[in-house]
């Protein structure tokens, strides 16, 4: 066995909580169940992971099955990565038969025409979803194990989630390929980044349930009262508008918990009113701003403003409809016109 690959094989299973090395060995299925009981794993993983080397080197293993169990490691914990969503789309309105052999084959020529020296491995999982891995490599070096891009592709679908790697030059290679191997025309990403691989599933696919605001708030209404129950009523009415932003946000965030956002951002045009006899503009040009949000959970952010006192409820649509935009992304690009508030093509 390679000394490279025995060493990536030593520190894919570093990498791994040492309760769970035995479970994974066995869903990477390359070391016999009589192989995994001459371990010990309750020794330090350092001690561990020479175990197994020892045992790949036996089994005479190579650089695919360790890709195998680097991929393995990623779909279990797919939270280590930073995840990319990207829509694909057609001329028409044609479907075609999805053939995963021919799939694989495409995107191999694809990327391989335009880059000799890269690994490529897929790995199939039962929701549809194909998991492929890709180390780059340059025309004069071996590919790079330590560096490498994951694509989550759910066939029959127009979604592509992507954790590139830090070879960003390598990222239209990667689109060319799914874009020729999968029959589309064209893919454009979509603004939407989270470490929540089921977050941004839960988006696209719109297994998330989110009201939208269709109604504004009242005033409060101005009564005479008596300075003795002046306190009185102050507390009721505070009470009244804790209660009122409860189910506001009930309304429009749902009861249950909110998908983990991390980054979404648009460009947003909107035109000035102004008084003509002040020629602020002598064009109608309209004002552009591109509008970024980030937080380590934004959806759950955005939805405690209100109840923090941080914000008016309910929120602006321009705040709570940011996963409903960024679904109806091409659609709303398609438009002819720009309206205020809307998403345009970046």
């Amino acid at each position: 066995m390679d000394e490279t690959v025995a060493e990536y094989i030593r520190r894919t299973v570093l990498k791994i909580p040492r309760d769970e090395i035995k479970t994974m060995l066995q869903k990477w299925g390359f070391l016999s169940e009589a192989q995994l009981q001459t371990i010990n794993f309750h020794q330090i993983k350092d001690n561990i992971s020479q175990d197994v080397v020892q045992l790949c080197e036996e089994n005479s293993a190579d650089i695919k099955q360790a890709a195998e169990l680097d991929i393995i490691y990623n779909h279990i914990y797919p939270n280590k990565r930073v995840w990319s969503v990207y829509q694909m789309n057609k001329t028409g309105e044609e479907t075609d038969f999805f053939d995963l052999t021919e799939f694989k084959k495409k995107f191999k020529r694809q990327l391989r025409s335009a880059l000799k020296n890269v690994t490529i491995n897929f790995r199939e999982y039962e929701d549809n979803a194909i998991w492929i891995r890709i180390a780059w490599g340059t025309p004069y070096r071996k590919p790079n194990q330590y560096k490498t891009s994951y694509v989550v592709y759910h066939s029959q679908t127009p979604y592509v989630f992507i954790s590139a790697s830090v070879l960003k030059s390598n990222l239209p290679l990667l689109c060319q390929a799914l874009v020729v191997a999968s029959n589309y025309c064209d893919i454009r990403e979509m603004e939407l980044r989270s470490h929540s691989l089921n977050s941004l599933k839960d988006i696209v696919f719109k297994r998330y349930s989110q009201n939208f605001q269709t109604y504004y708030p009242r005033p409060l209404e101005e009564r005479n009262v008596a300075p003795e129950n002046e306190d009185l009523r102050i507390i009721q009415e505070n009470r009244n508008e804790k209660e009122r932003i409860q189910r506001v946000n009930q309304q429009i965030f749902g009861d249950g918990p909110q998908p983990k956002l991390e980054f979404a951002q648009y460009k947003l045009e909107t035109m000035f009113k102004s008084d003509p006899k002040m020629d602020v503009l002598d064009k109608k040009e309209p004002f552009r701003c591109l509008v970024k949000f980030s937080s380590p959970h934004l959806l759950e952010s955005l939805k405690s403003l209100a109840p923090a006192g941080m914000a008016d409820a309910p929120l602006s649509p321009l705040l709570t409809c940011i996963p409903q935009k960024a679904r109806n992304y091409f659609k709303i690009r398609e438009k002819k016109g720009v309206f205020p508030g809307s998403f345009v093509s970046p």
